[in-house]
């Protein structure tokens, strides 16, 4: 039997105005803007959330967008949707492609406002068959980590009622017509590490003069891949990057600094602990054997929360999910190694479910297909990921992404 939720989401969403919102993904896709600057972005949902009845704040944690929708008595529902784009040079050859040298909509953050735009409509010409009050966010500044903290502590919940649970979903590789979840962790948290070699520089003929932090860089970046793979148990998942390295200025001159970037990708504190721990041990170890006269500066930077999604609330909508969609839609593949600052609009413990939208097109899933001679995780290796400059969803997810946060919401205020 079909829930309540599952048919009126079916009903709310049978007639979504979807070549306009594929024209508004189009537009957003020709227009990204980096974090922190989604000033057309915010103003195309503000605008949109206005003309569908919203009470809209513009300008929360810099460009941060909040629509509220108060529908008498029942529960506060928050939809969340990330805004910006990535420093990446587009190389798709899509005739909306972006239009703005090396930045690109590159993770599917354009997808996810218009997924909000389309549910946002529908919940409001709907509210005839829900009660409670609906906030609807366009969050700032995913991609660096620091949006979803900045519209917290620039008074979010002080300007809107405290939400009793938040929804957000991703789009993410994989055949179009998929919907992940998993009731518990889901996303790994992210560490960034800066390190600084200190040497002594020189001229390139006169190496025994100096203390090539070059070389001493080389052994580090070495050495840290022992770190995941003869330091953390088997059974832990770790991830340890270098992001990047840098030094000098010319050929023949030895510079007096090397500046490694490091980025790390765990599932429990105690793991991060024990990384951080043999970072700094393997860089004091190798700049002492290489006779720095200082020592190394190892600086923990950014970083990103574990998202764990609430086990109850996730199942709930994973089952209305299921129903709208149809059996075999809907999939648990555990946690992955990507990150995300959504948890932090949770603040004190609030309960959430975060899922992903698979956005794969057919055509370039089945050619991944054929390449990878039936091996599925060769053909998910094989099809353009989040991040990539190829990265180009399938325009066909764009009406299941809005019945996607109509049916999670109607679910959450049937509670």
């Amino acid at each position: 039997m079909t829930s309540p939720a599952a048919r009126t989401a079916l009903d709310l969403t049978a007639d979504l105005p979807v070549p306009a919102l594929e024209d508004l993904y189009r537009d957003l896709h020709r227009h990204p803007e980096l974090s922190g600057r989604e000033h057309r972005t915010a103003a195309r949902l503000s605008e949109r959330l206005t003309e569908a009845g919203y009470e809209t704040v513009d300008g929360i944690g810099g460009t941060g967008v909040v629509g509220m929708l108060r529908n008498g008595d029942g529960p506060t529902v928050l939809l969340r949707g990330d805004m910006d784009a990535l420093p990446v040079a587009e190389e798709t050859g899509l005739p909306y492609a972006s239009g703005t040298p090396g930045v690109m909509h590159a993770c599917g953050h354009d997808l996810h406002v218009t997924w909000l735009t389309g549910a946002a409509d529908a919940l409001a010409a709907g509210r005839d068959t829900w009660n409670g009050t609906l906030l609807v966010v366009g969050q700032p500044a995913e991609e660096t980590g620091e949006g979803a903290a900045a519209m917290v502590n620039d008074g979010l919940y002080e300007r809107f009622p405290r939400p009793d649970v938040l929804l957000a979903q991703h789009a993410a590789p994989g055949p179009a017509g998929l919907y992940a979840h998993s009731p518990g962790l889901i996303m790994s948290a992210s560490t960034d590490v800066d390190i600084v070699v200190h040497g002594v520089g020189g001229h390139g003929s006169r190496p025994e003069a100096t203390v090539d932090p070059v070389v001493t860089a080389a052994y580090i970046v070495t050495r840290l891949q022992t770190v995941v793979s003869r330091e953390i148990a088997a059974r832990e998942s770790a991830v340890l990057t270098v992001g990047r390295i840098e030094a000098g200025t010319r050929h023949n001159i030895i510079p007096s600094e090397a500046h490694i970037a490091l980025n790390l990708r765990t599932q429990s504190a105690e793991v991060r602990e024990r990384m951080l721990a043999a970072i700094r041990r393997i860089v004091a170890g190798e700049c002492a054997a290489a006779g720095c006269r200082r020592e190394p500066t190892v600086t923990v930077g950014g970083s990103f929360p574990v998202t764990v999604n609430d086990a109850d609330t996730d199942r709930r909508v994973a089952a209305v999910h299921g129903e709208v969609f149809g059996a075999g839609t809907v999939l648990d593949f555990g946690p992955v190694m990507g990150s995300e600052d959504f948890p932090l609009l949770a603040e004190g413990g609030l309960p959430y479910a975060y899922w992903f939208v698979t956005s794969t097109p057919a055509e370039v899933w089945d050619a991944a297909g054929s390449a990878a001679g039936g091996d599925l995780m060769e053909q998910l290796a094989a099809v353009p990921s989040n991040h990539s400059p190829h990265f180009a969803p399938d325009l066909a997810t764009v009406g299941p992404g809005v019945r996607t946060l109509v049916s999670g919401a109607l679910e959450m205020f049937a509670r």
